[in-house]
């Protein structure tokens, strides 16, 4: 239970770097919710990871500049974590067992 509430602790603690970060951006633009930073941070993370797989330069630099780069972090990390948990269920398997098998480490 502990490591849950840490996990969510953690997860808090950076969405509220990311927000500052964001809230900062949007100051110095001027135009606080408007501008090529205000996209959906998941979005910029999905179009990042997806250009990412394909290859694709112009993809990685275009998702990247949606977003703060803390945000992009963050939302890159929610979508390794997820896509983590639903390998582990549909594997029926831990999801530290799984994260070794994708980066090719032994198991332990």
């Amino acid at each position: 239970m502990g490591r849950v509430v840490r996990l969510f602790r953690r997860i808090r603690e950076a969405w509220d770097r990311s927000r500052t970060a964001r809230r900062t951006e949007q100051g110095k633009e001027g135009k606080a919710g408007v501008g090529s930073r205000s996209h959906n941070l998941f979005e910029a993370a999905a179009a990042y990871v997806s250009a990412c797989v394909d290859d694709d330069q112009d993809g990685i630099d275009e998702a990247a500049g949606r977003v703060s780069p803390e945000a992009l972090s963050f939302g890159v990390n929610e979508l390794a974590c997820r896509a983590v948990i639903a390998l582990a269920r549909e594997r029926d398997e831990r999801p530290r067992d799984v994260a070794r098998a994708l980066l090719g480490l032994p198991a332990t």
